[in-house]
């Protein structure tokens, strides 16, 4: 039995939810966002908000129960509140700027990255090695901040790199003379 799928989700002010055909669309101040439920999952929409099923005689269902269950949550949370990661840029000459749809990324090659922005997210640079990724899927934030890591993750020698702001690199000592 699934302890979190047992829960409704609630709903805060400001934001509805309509389910429908095995599909729940929820709509508040930061925009609207859709999930199309795992057929073994069955919602409905209380009083105290949105409540998710497993049918019946399916083992499936009673495991993709509690997942479920928390994929509408972030749905609720990300047109209510929305979603934020920060990343910091370390490295002598590394920066990040944002000029139009694009994210102008110095790392240390060549040439510049230039990162196009995708649809629903928006990337604030506070300082030139601090970048806030912000939107309401949970997510499209996330995969767009491993994106931007990947250019040039972190190295364990010197640190060097994008990392997110919560990250700890673990550093490694030099060679020894």
């Amino acid at each position: 039995m699934s302890r979190i799928g047992k829960k409704p989700v609630p709903l805060p002010n400001g934001v509805t939810a309509i389910v429908a055909n095995g599909t729940v669309s929820v709509k508040g101040p930061k925009g609207e966002l859709k999930l199309a439920l795992v057929p073994e999952i069955e919602a409905s929409l209380g009083d105290d908000g949105v409540t998710l099923t497993p049918r019946p005689n399916m083992e499936r269902g009673r495991a993709m129960w509690g997942m479920q269950r928390t994929l509408v949550n972030n749905l609720v949370v990300g047109v209510s509140q929305g979603f934020t990661e920060r990343l910091d840029i370390n490295g002598v000459g590394y920066r990040a700027a944002v000029a139009g749809k694009n994210l102008q990324l110095n790392l240390g090659f060549s040439h510049d990255v230039a990162y196009p922005i995708p649809e629903g997210i928006t990337i604030v640079c506070e300082r030139p090695t601090a970048i806030t990724i912000s939107g309401s899927n949970k997510q499209l934030v996330g995969q767009v901040a491993a994106e931007i890591r990947s250019y040039r993750p972190p190295e364990p020698y010197k640190g060097k790199g994008v990392k997110y702001a919560s990250e700890k690199i673990r550093r490694k000592e030099g060679k020894k003379k």
